[in-house]
């Protein structure tokens, strides 16, 4: 992995160079071209919402748009994913998105994609809704699961491998664009940003999975941005997506309150309304008829829609089989990923790993221990064959060796006081459910508080004062509060919602078969004064330019726990910060190589990331930016030089008087670390003033 920045940078860097268009050539567009002239103006407007009827993958359905039989047209077959394909029963649950962030790995989040697109591929599905890439602007978000965290930089690397992965076998959709974060007033809200904020924050992990990741779709969100909604935001899906950024696929509504107006969706830029003709259908129709939508408009979207299909070869048979749901390889590969994506946040000396040899009785305490918690109830939401418990995970790792006393309650009585006493180790499994946090109107939606339950931190308490080796496993989709009770523990695992092999990482973790290399990709504050507001009542709002760890940057708040943190069962030493130039002009690629160390003595994996401050800045500039990161694994002694590229536009910000972007002729600080804060090494990059610059 020395070398996986450098080459995403690169291909990155080839592909906006290349002036190749990603339509694949004259070919397809003649094809397209002739095909658009055979249809009938009922045909075209027939493709662009959804019928309302499934297709069938085994005993469900997923969301149908027609095409034209007989042209050769297939149709568009769309079924959910940020967590597994939803509607196909035994198909793969993988940790949620949160959990797949927090392993700081794109190349287990492109193998994930891949794995989806081929489970989706086996059953005639050929659209994936994901991924979701919203920022997670408040950890009381309650789709924040299903979101990789709360950095630009971040979510982009993630989401365009995603992308990448899932189009190896169908379409992917990256969602909600934009400035999507609030659950519990989604469909109403007014979102206010100013420009430099939604180009800077709100935007680019969108335009990354577009240019970089190739993504052959978009939706829009439900929310309006400056007083426009997003389904027919002109700003938005006209300017900005597909005239600057060169779009060439097609944007799709969200489900059925996605859409508002028929003239304001079809002339600002929305192509497909799902998942029925409300706006469209019989109303467009009429609408170009009528001359109050030219024509050219409805080939313009059905272009799109045609172009990726064939590009894509969606009308080729697929050659893969419902073998694949489930397989062992994928369920092998979210194990993995829930084991990657483990945070460890807390391990006092001789805590973790356990050594099963020197243990008789193990007490693993709390409802959630034999829960199947994979995530909420939303549209997320999958059909696993089976879910591995964490109490399941560890009753087969330590299989008749251990005692394991399970307690399945979250109020203990003097009797389990009793049983947690005489045990050589306590798991305290706690957190958040479906009844917590999710999606809005399938479920709970926003999250009331950071906190555990009163009676689930009682419970942590309790076991902690009944035996001094306590280990708490914690599940959620976000941050938790930790009140009065860290002090009181050994160890702390943040599992997140890890999936439906959850139960057999979290015991690789705790017995060592495995060993945490996750990090935060959200920061845990110690309580939601440290956080900006976070209003889901009110049907009018305001974004600014800060939040998570850079919010708390601004404000020199120090969090419980801060973003890109978590801990190993080895240790590691980074060393020699160097930059291949001291100075740099806009184009330039800029490589920073550290040499890395396991100084421990087990196998494990580091994070080197990446900062970027701005001295003498004109404009408000956070106090550090995430630029750059690599996941290098090392065994017990070895040093590799792990080297991340830095795009030098990729230092510009947006000149608001200007419409456009400009470095400015600074000498940039560029710290070096494994968290936002802890970046021990530095250097200094001086970059050449130049306006405008190209981020595309």
């Amino acid at each position: 992995m020395r070398h996986l920045s450098l080459v995403f940078a690169l291909a990155s860097l080839l592909f906006a160079c290349s002036g190749t268009s990603s339509t694949g050539g004259s070919d397809l567009e003649n094809r397209v071209d002739e095909l658009i002239e055979q249809m009938t103006l009922e045909e075209k407007v027939a493709q662009m919402a959804g019928d309302g009827e499934g297709f069938f993958l085994g005993d469900e359905t997923a969301w149908n748009v027609p095409g034209v039989e007989r042209l050769g047209i297939p149709p568009f077959r769309m079924a959910d994913g940020p967590r597994g394909v939803t509607t196909v029963e035994g198909a793969t649950t993988f940790p949620v998105g949160v959990a797949r962030g927090a392993t700081w790995d794109p190349e287990v989040e492109h193998r994930i994609g891949a794995a989806m697109g081929r489970e989706l591929r086996s059953f005639g599905g050929n659209v994936l809704l994901a991924p979701t890439i919203n920022n997670l602007r408040h950890p009381r978000w309650g789709r924040a699961q299903e979101t990789y965290g709360e950095d630009v930089h971040h979510l982009s690397r993630m989401g365009v491998e995603f992308v990448r992965g899932v189009q190896e076998y169908v379409l992917a959709n990256p969602k909600h664009y934009a400035a999507n974060s609030i659950e519990d007033t989604r469909f109403g809200v007014d979102v206010t940003v100013d420009e430099r904020t939604l180009r800077e924050v709100y935007l680019p992990h969108f335009r990354a999975a577009v240019l970089e990741g190739g993504a052959a779709s978009v939706m829009s969100a439900y929310n309006s941005v400056n007083g426009q909604f997003c389904g027919e935001n002109e700003q938005l899906l006209k300017q900005i997506l597909k005239t600057e950024w060169g779009f060439d696929g097609f944007v799709l509504s969200d489900w059925i309150f996605g859409t508002q107006s028929t003239l304001g969706s079809a002339l600002n830029g929305l192509d497909i309304e799902m998942p029925v003709a409300s706006v469209y259908g019989d109303k467009l129709l009429a609408a170009v008829n009528q001359g109050d939508v030219p024509e050219s408009v409805i080939d313009d979207a059905v272009r799109r829609m045609v172009r990726k299909k064939f590009q894509h070869n969606l009308d080729q048979p697929s050659n893969i089989d419902e073998s694949v749901l489930g397989s062992e390889e994928h369920l092998a590969l979210a194990r993995e990923a829930a084991a990657k994506g483990s945070v460890l946040l807390k391990n006092e000396p001789g805590a973790l790993p356990m050594d099963v040899s020197a243990i008789e009785r193990i007490a693993v305490v709390g409802l959630l221990a034999d829960t199947a918690n994979t995530g909420d109830n939303g549209t997320s939401n999958t059909q696993p064959a089976f879910v591995v418990t964490v109490l399941q995970g560890i009753q087969e790792a330590v299989g008749a060796a251990v005692t394991v006393d399970h307690i399945g309650n979250d109020v203990l009585s003097a009797e389990d006081i009793a049983i947690v006493a005489a045990a050589d180790a306590v798991v305290v499994v706690v957190g958040l459910t479906a009844e917590d946090e999710g999606e809005g109107l399938f479920g709970a939606g926003d999250r009331a508080d950071l906190a555990l339950s009163v009676e689930r931190a009682k419970l942590v308490q309790d076991a902690a004062t009944a035996n001094d080796r306590t280990v708490v496993v914690l599940e959620a989709g976000s941050a938790i509060t930790m009140g009065d009770w860290l002090p009181d523990i050994e160890a702390l695992l943040m599992a997140w919602y890890p999936g439906q092999m959850g139960g057999h990482a979290v015991a690789d973790l705790l017995f060592g078969d495995a060993n945490p290399s996750g990090k935060l990709p959200v920061t845990f504050p110690t309580g939601l004064d440290q956080l900006p507001p976070f209003d889901n009542e009110s049907l009018e709002v305001t974004y600014d330019y800060f939040h998570g760890y850079r919010y708390l940057d601004r404000n020199d708040s120090t969090p419980e726990f801060p973003f890109g943190f978590g801990l190993s069962y080895t240790t590691f030493s980074i060393d020699g910060l160097r930059a291949s130039q001291i100075e740099a002009k806009a184009g330039d690629v800029v490589l920073f190589s550290v040499d890395v160390t396991n100084t421990g003595s087990v196998a494990g994996a580091e994070v080197v990331q990446l900062y970027v401050t701005y001295p003498g800045s004109a404009v408000e500039r956070s106090e550090r930016d995430l630029k750059g990161f690599a996941k290098v694994m090392l065994e017990p002694g070895a040093m590799q030089t792990v080297e991340i590229a830095v795009p030098v536009n990729d230092l510009a910000y947006y000149d608001v008087g200007e419409g456009a972007w400009a470095l400015e002729g600074l000498e940039h600080a560029v710290h070096a670390g494994t968290s936002s804060r802890d970046l021990p090494l530095s250097t200094t990059l001086t970059v050449a003033a130049e306006r405008p610059v190209s981020v595309y």
